[in-house]
């Protein structure tokens, strides 16, 4: 199933795909598309449903978050092979942690905002893992088990406040906007290999991302049994697996960041593409 929101900001309906690219309206079988809609129970529920006897909604209404009342994005950090090498470090031995504000979030067509003082904002398409259940001390062989689905998420970065700025990374990725996901959420039965994903970035219609989830150091298992020795993953969580070579600060000569006006596009296989205008904040 390929689940999302829509509507106005602040008042989304929730929604599915059908098979020919429709979007239908779900409300009179869930109250939203979020943590409790993500049980194995509901999720079996809600697959049962003949979609095309769903109401189609009309028009191209705007695209919310694919997910409502996220508790936490945890973000994995140099997680592909390709970006490590682009950026003159080796693979981590173990996986990089750190969080995203769940303020960050907005619809995958929504404006995204350059932060006042910014002049090095920056783009990372990444795969993201939704939790469909509680995940506490969870063998790697059984973690999948745990997955409720997957969603494009752009872990927009602003460099200068993430490393110039001390502390942590926390600053330099949780502006407002900073986190778009979707256009919808897809369930995991619908995802053969989440090892197999081409995932691209466009600037300005400049390709500057293209790669595959292949090039992931860890693998959304090993991610997920991982995260939850070190803290309980609840339903409706999201984990941003890490971004592909090719981001603004990587490219030579010179970095490329964006302005406000860039149009800043991206996508991944199966999982829908995003579109975003930059603007001022």
């Amino acid at each position: 199933m390929k689940l999302l929101r829509y509507g106005k900001a602040g008042n989304e309906k929730p929604g599915i795909l059908d098979a020919d690219g429709q979007i239908r309206d779900l409300s009179n079988h869930v109250s939203d598309v979020n943590p409790n809609a993500l049980s194995t129970e509901e999720l079996a529920r809600l697959s049962e449903i003949d979609v095309f006897s769903l109401p189609v909604v009309d028009g191209k209404p705007r695209l919310g978050p694919c997910l409502a009342d996220v508790g936490k994005i945890v973000c994995i950090g140099l997680n592909y092979h390709d970006h490590a090498k682009e950026v003159g470090k080796s693979a981590p031995s173990e996986p990089m942690i750190f969080m995203k504000a769940t303020t960050s979030i907005c619809g995958p067509n929504d404006p995204v905002e350059v932060p006042r003082t910014s002049q090095t904002t920056d783009w990372e398409v990444e795969l993201g893992i939704v939790i469909g259940k509680r995940a506490k001390y969870v063998e790697e062989n059984n973690a999948l088990q745990h997955v409720a689905g997957y969603l494009c998420i752009n872990d927009v970065s602003e460099r200068s406040f993430q490393a110039d700025r001390q502390g942590q990374w926390t600053k330099g990725k949780s502006h407002d906007t900073h986190g778009p996901i979707g256009p919808y959420l897809v369930t995991a039965d619908e995802v053969r290999d989440p090892h197999a994903l081409r995932l691209w970035t466009e600037v300005d219609g400049v390709m500057r991302q293209d790669s595959s989830t292949d090039q992931m150091v860890f693998s959304v298992g090993s991610i997920v049994s991982y995260l939850s020795q070190f803290m309980t993953l609840e339903g409706g969580d999201i984990i941003a697996t890490g971004t592909p070579a090719g981001v603004g600060k990587g490219i030579k000569p010179e970095p490329v960041y964006l302005k406000p006006g860039s149009i800043l596009r991206c996508g991944i296989e199966g999982l829908g593409e995003q579109e975003h205008t930059m603007v001022a904040a």
